[in-house]
């Protein structure tokens, strides 16, 4: 259920959220809407699921920490109710990153380079993760799933980033 408190903080600051794509484009000497929104949304969309992964749970002590196989940790989950969480779940933490990210740097609009932005921010995650947060596993499908989440923003959202603003 803690996916629940995410939605609803998120929707919760969603006035902030609007307020700050305004200032930004006041601010901004080009008064661009589409770059102010791209980089709230990025922030916005992402910060919520980052601080939910990072935030300590129990697990039984007979829990493995960490997971190198790919594609392991999904099969012994597979079929059960777990399974859609993980998969969804992992799916979509980094989603908006590569939904948004083209919008704001041109570098981006490359799919490898989304997808390996993707992964580079979730290995980081799934190492401070294992560091620093008590009961968070360390999974390569996570890894794998995060960069495929970030891929799929980016694939998904092409046709609105990709015209010339």
């Amino acid at each position: 259920m803690q996916w629940l408190h995410v939605w609803l903080w998120t929707l919760a600051l969603l006035p902030v959220a609007v307020l700050a794509v305004v200032a930004l484009a006041r601010l901004r000497p080009s008064g661009s809407w589409r770059l102010s929104l791209a980089e709230v949304g990025m922030v916005y969309l992402t910060l919520p699921w980052l601080w939910m992964i990072l935030t300590p749970v129990k697990v039984p002590p007979d829990t493995v920490m960490t997971h190198w196989v790919p594609f392991e940790d999904l099969k012994n989950l597979f079929g059960t109710d777990q399974f859609w969480v993980q998969f969804g779940g992992n799916l979509g933490v980094f989603f908006a990153l590569g939904a948004l990210a083209p919008v704001r740097t041109a570098a981006l609009v490359r799919p490898w380079r989304l997808l390996a932005l993707g992964a580079g921010c979730s290995l980081v995650v799934e190492v401070l993760q294992r560091l620093f947060v008590c009961g968070r596993v360390f999974s390569v499908d996570d890894v794998l799933l995060n960069a495929v989440g970030c891929l799929l923003g980016g694939i998904i959202t092409y046709r609105w980033w990709r015209r010339a603003p």
